[in-house]
């Protein structure tokens, strides 16, 4: 029998204030604090307008080697590490697959992405591919890819290897239970110990943001407004100090 260790997750609140802040403005406050590469290459979301976040649980895929793994699609299923990481989910899980950026290679399909969803999964972002696509991405989790297959997951150039270590997804480094946010703009990593600065850092930035926004709409200054120049800084206390009133 096969053993995969499980994750530590972080405190939900972290992740439910990350996923209101959005991928962008994680990227750029994670920057700040330090952390340049943040953003997952190459998958981008096919549940458009579906924001996820959740703790990641990892799976890594390494090259085909026949001695490592020969198995057919449904035999000896439980050598198939594809299926451990799904094990582990909880709702509110996002996993977390560095498929080398195989585009031959359907890691989950519809099954697969049934029993997700089953168990509350939140999303799955995949440096690679899945198959029975337009089912899979109607299940309810939100979907980050690279591309679609008709493959199974080890048919040709890849297989599953570990399951919750260390990888490197779309060239980002990412830690088992580390907080990952996906949206439109793609998929952010953060780490748990920086979440509760991003999450306060990211908050002013948003709050400021409506502020400007609405200031640039109404025709006013960029160079004043964005970003926030120190002369305008009264003013957006006077209309956050109306907003709490109103």
């Amino acid at each position: 029998m096969t053993h995969t260790q499980n994750i530590t997750r972080p405190p939900k609140h972290l992740v439910a204030a990350l996923k209101e802040i959005g991928s962008a403005t994680i990227a750029s406050e994670l920057y700040f604090l330090g952390i340049r590469n943040v953003a997952i290459t190459g998958p981008r979301s096919y549940t458009p307008g579906r924001v996820s976040a959740g703790p990641a649980l990892t799976l890594q895929f390494m090259p085909m080697r026949e001695d490592m793994f020969g198995a057919a699609e449904y035999d000896d299923p439980e050598k198939q590490l594809h299926r451990h990481v799904l094990y582990h989910a909880e709702a509110g899980d996002m996993v977390l697959i560095d498929a080398r950026g195989d585009m031959t290679s359907g890691i989950f399909g519809e099954m697969m992405m049934a029993y997700f969803a089953g168990v509350g999964g939140e999303g799955v972002v995949i440096d690679g591919c899945i198959r029975d696509s337009d089912k899979a991405c109607s299940m309810g989790p939100g979907v980050w890819l690279r591309g679609t297959t008709p493959n199974f997951h080890a048919q040709t150039n890849i297989f599953p290897f570990a399951v919750n270590v260390p990888i490197a997804c779309g060239g980002v480094f990412v830690m088992p239970g580390d907080i990952v946010v996906a949206d439109n703009d793609g998929a952010v990593v953060v780490p748990v110990a920086l979440a509760e600065k991003v999450v306060e850092e990211g908050r002013k930035h948003a709050d400021w943001e409506v502020f400007s926004r609405l200031r640039l709409s109404e025709g006013g200054d960029m160079r004043k407004y964005y970003p926030l120049r120190a002369d305008a800084e009264a003013e957006y206390l006077a209309w956050r100090a109306a907003q709490a009133r109103g």
